[in-house]
């Protein structure tokens, strides 16, 4: 094998895990080969690399020997440790741990109210309100944040903000109407000007799907 051989990342176009993989990529300025995935049919190599079963996951390629990065945050942090020309990546020690408590929560309590609020009927749930509404509490601290500062990251955008924006997006996609009736001015402007950026134009480009091999 090449010790030149392009990065692969499997992905699916919607998943905001997969997403912001992709905003970290596409940022650094890396080049890879993107596999378009279907979700019901995976590709047996994607699941020889990572049993799991989920997206994103990076196949880093090499004659030194092969590397699999199955987590999202991990391959985010990969691509800035390469190349950070925006600078993404937090300057202290202490902001660091912020983000990462940040994307703790999102990762955890906030995705399970989402899935719950998205999917009720999954959950046995006859509605979702009781998780849209669990999950909004959390949201109304992040636009406290966001009325004192510019960007979640602080005066520009960054790595928590490229990690929160996709799953923030999906909570607001499920039930646009009332997010949009919501009291969160700084958050929900926040979240217009990540929808409308270059940067995720960029990385929401479609594939058409790998064929599972």
């Amino acid at each position: 094998m090449s010790e030149f051989a392009l990065p692969v990342l499997y992905s699916f176009r919607r998943c905001p895990y997969a997403m912001r993989a992709r905003l970290a990529l596409h940022v650094c300025g890396v080049a890879y080969e993107l596999r378009e995935v279907v979700l019901k049919n995976k590709p047996a190599h994607m699941l020889s690399l990572s049993p799991k079963g989920t997206v994103p996951v990076m196949w880093l390629r090499s004659a030194a020997g092969d590397q699999v990065l199955a987590q999202s945050v991990d391959i985010m942090l990969w691509a800035l440790r390469l190349n950070d020309p925006l600078g993404w990546l937090p300057r202290t020690d202490a902001a660091m741990a912020e983000a990462f408590d940040l994307i703790a929560h999102n990762d955890g309590p906030f995705k399970r109210q989402l899935d719950r609020f998205k999917y009720p009927n999954r959950s046995g749930l006859a509605s979702g309100a009781a998780d849209r509404d669990e999950a909004a509490l959390w949201l109304h601290k992040l636009d406290a944040r966001l009325r004192a500062q510019p960007f979640l990251a602080g005066e520009q955008f960054g790595l928590v903000d490229a990690a929160l924006a996709p799953f923030v997006r999906q909570y607001a996609h499920t039930d646009p109407a009332w997010f949009a009736a919501q009291p969160w001015r700084p958050l929900a402007a926040w979240l217009a000007a990540f929808e409308g950026s270059a940067l995720l134009e960029a990385t929401m480009q479609k594939h058409l799907p790998r064929q599972p091999a």
